[in-house]
């Protein structure tokens, strides 16, 4: 069996950590720090190539008029000495980044902008080296919530599964902008319409390629979603709650994942404070819940599957703990394992095996 990594990216100052990559020992249900690394001002959302080679995060710079920009640095991973090397570091958007991505190639990043309402398009080196930006896309207008989107908000992005496209995800503008990757620049193709108030963040789709899952912030939703591969579109096919029944309190949602087989999917409440499960049918065109559990923490604002499903950590930013949970495959509900790891912070957990 492969050794399973994960890293974690979490809030930090330069002079502390904020990147960390641990080794998942199942036997003992642990993770085991190799490396840890600083430098950089809030790294809170990481992405992982393919081979475990290349790590990139997000960070934040300054402009000359003491502004925060974005920024994107890459570190190199060696498993022999459990080492991080950084390897480079570059100006992104004109405001702060909050989401990184990479395209299937690994020839582009991707960085959206939620203060800034950008999103921007940056070159990438077959040796893990960031480029020079190679274009930004200004988001414009609003929707129907003053206090949470009286302004463009691109929360993450995300390609297809062919890569031929890339979602951005607008939580102001409650929408899913498509854009085509050409020539080194964005080219904007349609708009994609999530129903009002909902305040899209983060999109997921479905092993089979044809639905895809887009989790709602503002109104805590999870809607479903009809994908065109030939003009990039999404349609919304309905929506529904990620709270139970009764629930009267504050909540957000953050991150939504699915099953390696499709068949169930999970989203993070956060003021419930818990993960929603979800039971797929017709295709993955149809979900009910079959669980709601705590995340054992407060702010649970990432979680993610293992490659194998078995296991799912759930970062809770405000109790600066990851909680471990064992998946039952059949079920696709989560048992707490009684595993909870101490990290300030955290984010983003991107686990991977190498």
């Amino acid at each position: 069996m492969d050794p399973l990594y994960v890293f974690v990216g979490s809030y930090a100052e330069p002079d502390g950590s904020g990147l960390y990559a641990y080794r998942w020992n199942e036997d003992e249900l642990s993770l085991d720090l190799l490396a840890e690394a600083d430098g950089l001002k809030n790294p809170t959302f990481l992405n992982i190539d393919p081979a475990g080679r290349f790590v990139y995060a997000i960070s934040e710079g300054k402009s000359p008029e003491g502004g925060k920009t974005g920024a994107a640095v890459s570190f190199r991973f060696d498993p022999l000495d459990n080492s991080l090397e950084r390897l480079s570091e570059a100006a992104t958007t004109d405001g702060p980044t909050c989401h990184i991505q990479r395209d299937p190639d690994s020839r582009h990043l991707v960085v959206v902008s939620y203060h800034g309402g950008m999103v921007g398009l940056m070159e990438l080196d077959a040796d893990g080296k960031i480029g020079p930006r190679l274009d930004q896309q200004q988001h414009e207008g609003h929707s129907v919530n003053e206090e949470r989107q009286d302004r463009p908000h691109p929360h993450s992005s995300q390609f297809s599964p062919d890569g031929r496209y890339v979602f951005v995800q607008d939580l102001g503008l409650d929408l899913i902008r498509t854009y085509a990757v050409e020539e080194g620049a964005l080219k904007p193709v349609r708009d994609n319409d999530i129903h009002a108030g909902a305040g899209p963040r983060h999109l997921a789709f479905h092993p089979d390629g044809h639905i895809a899952y887009v989790i709602n912030e503002v109104d805590s939703t999870v809607s479903v979603l009809e994908y065109d591969a030939e003009t990039g579109g999404l349609t919304e096919l309905h929506y529904l709650p990620t709270l139970p029944e009764g629930y009267e309190g504050e909540n957000t949602c953050a991150e939504i994942a699915v099953s390696s087989d499709g068949r169930f999917v999970y989203g993070s409440n956060r003021g419930h404070d818990s993960i929603v499960v979800y039971e797929g049918s017709d295709e993955g065109r149809r979900l009910k819940p079959v669980q709601h559990i705590h995340t054992e923490g407060e702010h649970p604002r990432h979680f993610a599957l293992t490659p194998d499903g078995n296991w799912l950590f759930a970062a809770n930013k405000d109790t600066n703990n990851i909680a471990l949970f064992r998946v039952d495959r059949q079920s696709g509900k989560l048992q707490y394992t009684d595993r909870s790891f101490e990290v300030s912070q955290p984010v983003c957990v991107m686990p991977f095996n190498l």
